[in-house]
């Protein structure tokens, strides 16, 4: 039960799209068309689900105070926090690194189509913000944090998957020339923001 709920929380009502506002570039940019949203949002499933539990580990084993202490007594009170963002970084850059590589090998047209936003994931604000929300949410252990890394790529998938489609359909309405392209996604992304709010009341 304390799974689903983290995963119905961290996708549903603390989505790092409808709730953060959270990796908007890609969002925006990749979400013109269905096949390339979802390769983007499994993309970015993947990162989370291998990246959170590796910050989880890098956090409790080596940055917080007192993490070092099974080296010794002498760094029992050895405080790392401060390298906590550049290290979360890091983690995050290096399996970026990967998921870019596997993709252009068994991929290339989908890594063609993604372009300069498979890289850009790095730098993704959801996959660092989920980073630094799990630092700030203190798990209890390493699969409630898996958990949450899990929940929170399924939110950008959806929310991705989503708007790419209603913006696959609205190209055959008729729509006021200076709303047409990223315009209608904003105004789109706010009304999917505001009907993600019935979630609220599906906190268990």
């Amino acid at each position: 039960m304390e799974y689903i709920n983290i995963f119905i929380k961290s996708a549903f009502i603390d989505n790092m799209i409808f709730t953060f506002f959270f990796g908007m570039c890609s969002y925006l940019a990749v979400s013109k068309t269905v096949k390339t949203a979802v390769g983007l949002g499994m993309a970015v499933i993947f990162v989370l689900i291998v990246t959170i539990p590796l910050n989880y580990l890098l956090e409790t084993l080596v940055l917080q105070e007192g993490a070092l202490a099974w080296l010794g007594d002498d760094y029992a009170t050895m405080d790392l926090g401060f390298l906590s963002f550049i290290m979360f970084i890091a983690v995050i850059a290096s399996i970026v690194q990967l998921v870019e590589m596997l993709v252009e090998k068994f991929s290339p047209a989908l890594y063609g189509a993604l372009g300069i936003f498979l890289p850009l994931i790095a730098v993704n604000c959801a996959i660092l913000g989920a980073a630094l929300f799990m630092q700030q949410k203190q798990f209890a252990n390493i699969g409630h944090a898996t958990m949450y890394g899990f929940g929170s790529g399924f939110g950008w998938f959806v929310a991705i998957v989503l708007i790419a489609a209603i913006r696959e359909k609205i190209k055959y309405s008729h729509i006021p020339g200076p709303l047409k392209g990223v315009g209608m996604a904003f105004i789109l992304t706010g009304l999917m923001g505001l009907a993600f709010l019935g979630f609220l009341g599906f906190e268990l």
